[in-house]
């Protein structure tokens, strides 16, 4: 058998190729379409935890987010203690324990009862490649009774979406443990007809907001379970140390937390909107239309991304030994610690994490164009060939090395994702996306060397030089990799290169759109958007997109970035 480690980082990707899905069918307690977001932002550090397994446990209550989140990491905290195979169904039963008192209304219906599942067949079952098919047959019966345990369920038609998403870890992890080796079932053939939201499904609207805060209570003193339940709705408390771990639904968070301060020191705190896209309900897979999938390096935000119905695959930003995709951190706490000189790095999502997501698009779109950040920056392109060399007997994934990073990858995606929404056929579509490679230009202006030579992207003797002469490059990402066109002194100068090269663009293409990408300067960059740009080239199209913290990480605060295509 395989070692735990693995299994958990097995279990991680099978959970976060599918994140979009358990966002689509998330109905319970609130549909607010967030539950594989927030699965994959609180167990991220998952990804990555070779050898770090007991570090992670103590943890993962950081990073936990919304109520899905913090229900899994209360079970993960446990679970992940395992000093063996053999320890596995005696840190179910505590972990299952765990995330049930951690919850002030439990309920029947959710992953509540995958974790009691668990802990009850690991003792039975022995955990080998014979017996892995009895351990998942056990799991998916429970995924698949969730449906008629709550009310929600029923109506909207679906299995709950944390239930699903902790069944696809655990697909992942003990098939990676027991190294069992058959190749599973779509899953859309294991819960037939219970993974779309029924179009006769209206949720409530709500105008609730989603709170997760770590506080310190007054004189060490415990926080019951009471108390908090008494502050909102959908409580989750996980105690930890001399801390505890709040979230909590509420109408008010500014009088929630004004509660919360009497109760202790407030360490950390973030309240977001749960509010109804009912464009996710009603998102049509449409396998009569060519996918599209690029990479997070390309400088497109998760909410565009989703917009135009583009899968993203993520890297991932690692800061301080927490790893978290790349699409769902935040840019400004990333710049924050850069500038006060603080390690930041990134990593490549691991290889079963991608041959997951290649998998998981296929299923689930039917042909799919992956639009491949350049080979010069990662090895992307080679592991999806490979994996469709050995896998893609249907010839469904579709792989273009597109020789682009950052802007020029996003603009290249967004392009042919808006083509392929006129109806165009697979190869119509396919063509004009190797017309975009070869038509669409980026130009990244750096503010500070010093980050690209923390990086190794340029000698450190040219990087003092160039700050000592307050000079700062312009450069493109190309097919070879990063290539200098250009050294400015200032933001004039800067904007003057920008202009020239634009200009040649306009007069090539009847209609141009014109990405800008910021990094910590969103406010200068769209004043140039509102201003600039319209006053001399008022014909352009324009948009505005923070640049991948992929790029940013190794460019740095003060980098922003213009790309550019043609519009056909």
């Amino acid at each position: 058998m395989n070692g735990l480690d693995e299994g958990f980082i097995a279990g991680y990707a099978c959970l976060s190729a599918r994140a979009d899905l358990l966002d689509r069918i998330n109905v319970f307690p609130v549909a607010d379409s967030d539950t594989g977001v927030n699965l994959r932002i609180s167990l991220g550090p998952l990804h990555c935890c070779h050898g770090k397994r007991d570090l992670i446990a103590d943890s993962l209550f950081r990073c936990a987010t919304g109520n899905s989140g913090n229900i899994a990491a209360s079970f993960f905290s446990e679970f992940l203690r395992a000093k063996d195979h053999s320890d596995l169904s005696g840190r179910a039963r505590k972990g299952r324990d765990k995330a049930w008192q951690a919850v002030a209304d439990p309920r029947n219906g959710t992953m509540l009862n995958v974790f009691d599942a668990l802990a009850e067949i690991l003792p039975q079952a022995p955990l080998n490649e014979e017996h892995f098919p009895t351990i998942l047959a056990t799991l998916q019966e429970v995924v698949l009774t969730t449906t008629g345990e709550l009310a929600d369920l029923r109506s909207a038609g679906v299995v709950d979406s944390g239930a699903l998403g902790m069944y696809l870890f655990f697909d992942g992890f003990f098939r990676a443990v027991t190294g069992y080796a058959d190749n599973n079932r779509p899953l859309a053939d294991i819960f037939p007809d219970l993974l779309a939201i029924s179009p006769h499904f209206h949720p409530e609207a709500t105008d609730s907001f989603c709170v997760d805060a770590l506080i310190r209570p007054t004189n060490g003193q415990a926080l019951e379970q009471k108390t908090a339940s008494d502050l909102g709705e959908s409580v989750v408390l996980i105690p930890d140390r001399e801390q505890v771990k709040l979230h909590i639904h509420t109408s008010d968070p500014q009088e929630l937390r004004q509660k919360i301060s009497r109760l202790g020191e407030i360490i950390s705190w973030s309240d977001q909107s749960m509010h109804n896209d009912p464009a996710i309900w009603r998102q049509n897979l449409r396998p009569d239309c060519l996918h599209i999938m690029t990479d997070a390096a390309g400088s497109l935000s998760k909410e565009l991304a989703k917009r135009h119905g583009i899968t993203l695959l993520d890297s991932y930003i690692v800061s301080d030994d927490i790893a978290r995709p790349e699409s769902l951190c935040s840019p400004e706490g990333i710049y924050s610690r850069m500038r006060a000189g603080e390690k930041v790095t990134t990593a490549q999502a691991s290889l079963v994490e991608r041959h997951q997501l290649y998998r998981a698009v296929c299923e689930q779109y039917g042909t799919t164009l992956y639009l491949c950040v350049g080979s010069a920056f990662t090895g992307n392109f080679a592991t999806a060939v490979a994996w469709k060399e050995k896998h893609d007997l249907g010839d469904l994934l579709k792989v273009i090395d597109t020789g682009a990073a950052s802007g020029r990858l996003a603009a290249i995606a967004l392009l042919t994702a808006r083509y392929a929404q006129t109806g165009k056929s697979a190869h119509k579509i396919i063509s004009h996306a190797e017309f975009l490679v070869d038509n669409c230009r980026e130009y990244v202006f750096i503010d500070l060397l010093r980050y690209l030579v923390a990086g190794g992207r340029v000698s450190r003797t040219s990087g003092f030089f160039g700050d000592l002469l307050h000079m700062k490059p312009v450069i493109s990402p190309s097919p070879d990799g990063v290539v200098k066109v250009g050294m400015v002194r200032n933001r004039d100068a800067q904007l003057a290169f920008a202009e020239e090269r634009l200009r040649r663009e306009t007069t090539k293409s009847k209609k141009v759109f014109v990405l800008l990408q910021y990094s910590d300067n969103e406010d200068w960059v769209s004043e140039m958007a509102r201003e600039w740009i319209p006053a001399r080239f008022p014909e352009v199209e324009i948009a505005v997109e923070p640049l991948s913290l992929t790029s940013g990480v190794h460019m740095g605060p003060g980098t922003w970035s213009i790309a550019f295509g043609p519009v056909v």
